[in-house]
This record gives C-alpha cells, sequence and structure tokens, in this order.
C-alpha cells in the first residue's frame, strides 16, 4: 500500500467523490452551507486551500472520503464545482471486497445507518448527495461545541456519542425541541455511564 499524502493539484469534482460512511448530521450540513455561504470569495478559496479533503484511492481509481464528509456535502449544496483532495493510501490495486475489508478494520469507514445498525458495505452511498440525516450525529456534535466532551483523534467519535444518546434521548424530541434534547444530553455526557466514550469529561463538581 502506498500513503503518499500528497494533495492533487488538479481539482477533482465533489460529485465524483465517494463516501465511507452512510449518515450525516444534516444539521451540521446546514450549519457548515451558511458559514460558506457568508465567506467572500477570496476567503473562500484560501478556506479551499487549507481544507483539502482526505481520501483513500479505491478500485477503478475512484476517490472515497474519509472525513469532512459533513463539509463536501455542504459545499456541494451551495453549488462548489470542484475541491481539492489529499490521497492519504492507493488502494487501487485491491478488489472491491477487500477493499472495503481494509476500510472497515483501519477504522476508515462507518457502515452504520440512521438508527445505528450496521449495514453491508453495498449499503453505502456512492454520492455525497446520497448520504441520510442521522439527527443524533448532529446532537453529538452540537454536544462537542457546546462543551460536553472534549474533541478527540478517536475515528468516528462524534457517531459513539450519537449513538449513546439514541439510546437515552427520544428521536422525535431531538427533531421537534433541538435545544431541550441538548440540554438533556448534557446532563448524560457528566454521566459516570458515559465514562467509556471519547473525550468524556467527567461528571460536573457538586457545590
Amino acid at each position: 500500500m502506498n500513503s503518499p499524502r500528497e494533495p492533487f493539484v488538479k481539482p477533482v469534482p465533489l460529485l465524483d467523490l465517494r463516501p465511507t460512511q452512510i449518515t450525516v448530521g444534516m444539521r451540521e450540513v446546514h450549519e457548515k452551507r451558511k458559514r460558506w455561504q457568508q465567506t467572500t470569495d477570496k476567503k473562500g478559496a484560501e478556506f479551499l486551500g487549507k481544507h483539502m479533503i482526505p481520501v483513500v484511492q479505491g478500485p477503478k481509481g475512484r476517490h472515497y472520503v474519509i472525513d469532512h464528509h459533513h463539509l463536501g456535502l455542504a459545499l456541494i449544496q451551495s453549488g462548489v464545482k470542484d475541491v481539492l483532495i489529499s490521497v492519504v493510501a492507493d488502494l487501487e490495486s485491491l478488489e472491491k471486497e477487500a477493499f472495503w475489508i481494509f476500510l472497515d478494520n483501519r477504522a476508515l469507514m462507518h457502515p452504520y445507518d440512521q438508527d445505528g445498525r450496521r449495514r453491508g458495505f453495498e449499503d453505502i452511498p456512492k454520492s455525497l448527495t446520497d448520504l441520510i440525516d442521522d439527527p443524533f450525529r448532529s446532537l453529538a456534535g452540537e454536544l462537542r461545541r457546546a462543551g460536553g466532551y472534549a474533541k478527540d483523534t478517536t475515528p468516528f467519535a462524534e457517531f459513539l456519542w450519537a449513538d449513546f444518546m439514541r439510546r437515552r434521548i427520544k428521536r422525535k424530541l431531538v427533531e421537534d425541541d433541538f435545544s431541550q434534547a441538548l440540554e438533556k444530553a448534557l446532563e448524560l455526557a457528566k454521566s459516570l455511564d458515559a465514562n467509556f466514550l471519547p473525550g468524556w469529561c467527567g461528571p460536573c463538581p457538586e457545590d
């Protein structure tokens, strides 16, 4: 396996990039889209130059996104056509099944649906535009920004927090009253029940 870690000088069409997960938090995508639309042309170009999409080159030379799925989808929805990519591994020589098994074993993919159920590799969308909304992923992202847990390098840490909240907060509450769901998530995040999760900050000290 080659790991060139070199960016493509030539921009790649965003619609040609393939995801390695099934879901995103659409609320997160919307927030990234709003921030992008408020960016000037000059700063936008600088931003894209500093935020290359990391990919793995797979069978038939296709590029599979291993991070920044939310950003990629937000850019597509904003009308951005091309993006610079950084190829972190060249796995083009692998057959399709071996390719997915490799990604799975290296924690470079997340084949879980909007209900937290593991699905087959064939269920992973072929385009970023086909990613499915998981409101608990949005809740996990907002929970981290609110100080519920610390940023962590564990792969798919936000999805682990999302699954934790999924089992304790009703989906209807997240969809109908996000603020209240976040308050409940903050309480749960400080509980000892969450101490196995990446970035756990511990229970709040009592007054």
